[in-house]
């Protein structure tokens, strides 16, 4: 019996394998940033890339990307049955299975992650471009939409840490001004 795949383990050949594709963490960092500049004037490419990152230590999204790049990889080899490589090689709009993959991994974080996503699937935003028209070599039939699924995901997380953010100062400053002296009346 073979004993648990770590997850660095895991973490390290999706990695991988996203670089293999020609993706990077920038890349995803940059969709990231058009996705949620527009709502937090003070983001950078750092923190968008501090997100990527957060949401690939996640095992479904990497399980997910792992079955995702296989199912493209495997395309890219011509050797699918009939009529699956054909359906998987021109990413038939009626396949679903590859956004299916996608929004799974999505879930975990919630409706802003979901609503982006879709919109994301729908208007190819950066590399999802590239990967989606097949301007390069190779199927992308998976990877185009997982990549949405990860900078929806860590524009979700941005989202949230923002919040989060805002209603910590808020109780600062409302403890700060709670624990001054009142003025003397006199």
């Amino acid at each position: 019996m073979k004993s648990r795949v770590h997850s660095d383990e895991v973490k390290f050949a999706a990695l991988q394998k996203l670089k293999e594709r020609g993706v990077s963490i920038r890349d995803i960092a940059e969709i990231v940033y058009e996705m949620q500049s527009p709502y937090n004037k003070g983001l950078t490419l750092e923190l968008c890339d501090e997100s990527v990152e957060k949401v690939l230590s996640k095992r479904e999204v990497l399980h997910a990307l792992l079955v995702g790049i296989a199912l493209d990889t495997v395309a890219d080899t011509g050797r699918l049955s009939e009529p699956l490589q054909s359906i998987v090689q021109s990413d038939e709009g009626l396949f679903g299975c590859d956004e299916t993959l996608a929004l799974g991994s999505v879930l975990g974080y919630g409706s802003i992650a979901v609503t982006t996503f879709g919109y994301l699937d729908k208007d190819k935003v950066g590399i999802i471009k590239r990967l989606d028209t097949k301007i390069g070599k190779g199927v992308h039939t998976s990877l185009d939409d997982l990549v949405a699924s990860i900078a929806a995901s860590a524009s979700s997380r941005i989202a949230h840490r923002m919040r989060d953010e805002e209603e910590a100062q808020a109780a600062n400053d409302q403890a700060a001004a709670a624990a001054e002296p009142e003025g003397n009346v006199g």
